[in-house]
């Protein structure tokens, strides 16, 4: 490990700094939560400074952690947002007030982590102590929403909760749970119970917990959390939610909120499954008491909320969306349905290989909602092969599926030349979601 030590001091761009970052997982793994916490402790404990909300689930946490940073913002209030995966740059995942940090503010950052990290304290310099990717990221962010001084840190957890990297702060404000689905099974368990036990592991003694409460499972095992660490349940029942109206490109729901009966909202998004995740950012908004916060501040917030990459427009009748497991999948369906279509459906489809990838494949091809599709192979080290694709989804349908050998002949064909009236849903792996945001930056600027 020394000379990749060398090499961040060595590190003088931005671009040098990402690409050292992107090296980390070849030499280094996960740490363990005693020497997270401790390399923190090592930065000056700078979550400290800030109050911290905490969201962990299966699907919806960068959803609610943006609706969360959109009314904070709007209501005056300074808030850093730390998120994961990014898309095309690795700066998308720390947001101050609304702006992505600039690749100076990033790299003072990274150097100021490496610092630190060539001066260990001698219980981590004795283990030979290096963060991992994401470890050295939440590392940058917390450093930088100290910098900026900001009054609220929303961190989303990277996978699972328990051990995750951000629950290394111990000092929470609230901490949110999104709905639980099946996904890194390898890490997190077989069952939705033990998911989702591994999401509550973010809960504190004292904290409110926001979490949708559809009396499963996942909902039952997270209110068993809840009771054992003495939490505060905050559930958020499909009950609280109604008058839902489904428009062209928006969607009207009305929420209960404890002091004001029914409220009005608006999400500007077709997305039906963004419903459920503005209502657990409302309540959670709610239950921070800050008068700061008002219901025109709420409602201003969440509707000009836009998150990249979930059932998001790119082009008229063309949406991208990371949909990417089973629960996900059949979300993005859901909303597929309420859309109108004068033409055909058109789907392009992508997965990684280490995902439940074979039961995500038969739904979209079984489903009976596109009229064409095409698959994709991935350009990362961890995408499912071509051949494997295509030959699994027609395993699942009669329609019409073509192997696209790259992207930018799928886009061509799919989204360029598609006839008027036509839909074009491209959707699975957020590395696909990426690629085509590359895509579209590069003909932008071509």
């Amino acid at each position: 490990m020394g000379m990749e030590q060398i090499m961040i001091r060595q590190t003088n761009t931005y671009g040098e700094a990402e690409d050292y970052i992107n090296s980390i997982p070849k030499f280094t793994g996960k740490s363990s939560m005693e020497d997270t916490r401790k390399f923190l402790m090592h930065l000056g404990n700078p979550a400290n400074n800030c109050k911290v909300i905490h969201i962990a689930g299966t699907n919806g946490k960068g959803s609610v952690c943006a609706y969360l940073c959109s009314v904070l913002k709007e209501a005056g209030i300074s808030v850093g947002m730390f998120t994961s995966p990014h898309l095309v740059s690795m700066r998308e995942r720390i947001v101050v007030s609304g702006e992505t940090v600039t690749e100076q503010e990033f790299l003072d950052a990274y150097h100021y982590v490496a610092d630190r990290l060539s001066n260990l304290p001698a219980d981590l310099a004795g283990k030979d102590y290096h963060p991992s990717f994401f470890e050295f990221l939440f590392f940058m962010a917390m450093v930088l929403f100290e910098r900026a001084g900001v009054e609220y840190a929303v961190l989303e957890t990277g996978l699972g909760g328990r051990l995750d990297a951000t629950n290394s702060v111990e000092h929470k404000k609230l901490c949110v749970i999104t709905s639980i689905g099946y996904d890194h099974m390898e890490y997190l368990g077989d069952t939705l119970s033990q998911i989702a036990e591994e999401k509550a592991g973010i809960i504190r003694a004292g904290v409110p917990v926001i979490y949708p409460d559809d009396r499963g499972e996942a909902a039952r095992k997270i209110e068993e959390c809840v009771r054992q660490t003495k939490a505060e349940a905050v559930p958020v029942s499909e009950h609280a939610i109604k008058e839902i109206k489904i428009r062209n490109k928006t969607i009207d729901f009305s929420l209960h909120l404890n002091y004001y009966d029914y409220i009005g909202f608006t999400v500007s998004t077709s997305a039906v499954y963004q419903i459920e995740n503005a209502s657990l950012a409302i309540k959670a908004l709610e239950r921070l008491s800050d008068e700061r916060i008002t219901v025109p501040a709420m409602q201003e917030g969440i509707r000009k909320t836009v998150w990249e990459g979930r059932m998001e427009e790119i082009a008229p009748a063309v949406y991208i969306d990371g949909a990417h497991n089973i629960d996900g999948i059949r979300a993005f369906m859901d909303t597929v349905r309420t859309q109108p279509c004068h033409g055909k459906r058109k789907l392009l489809f992508s997965v990684v290989k280490d995902k439940q990838y074979r039961s995500v494949i038969e739904a979209l091809a079984s489903s009976g909602l596109f009229d064409e599709a095409g698959v994709v192979a991935l350009t990362s080290e961890r995408a499912l092969p071509l051949a494997i694709l295509e030959d699994i989804y027609r395993q699942y349908t009669e329609i019409k599926c073509k192997a696209y050998d790259s992207l930018s002949t799928a886009y061509k064909e799919l989204i360029l030349d598609k006839d008027d009236g036509d839909n074009v849903y491209i959707v699975g792996s957020l590395y696909l979601v990426g690629e085509v945001k590359a895509l579209l930056r590069s003909l932008k600027h071509d």
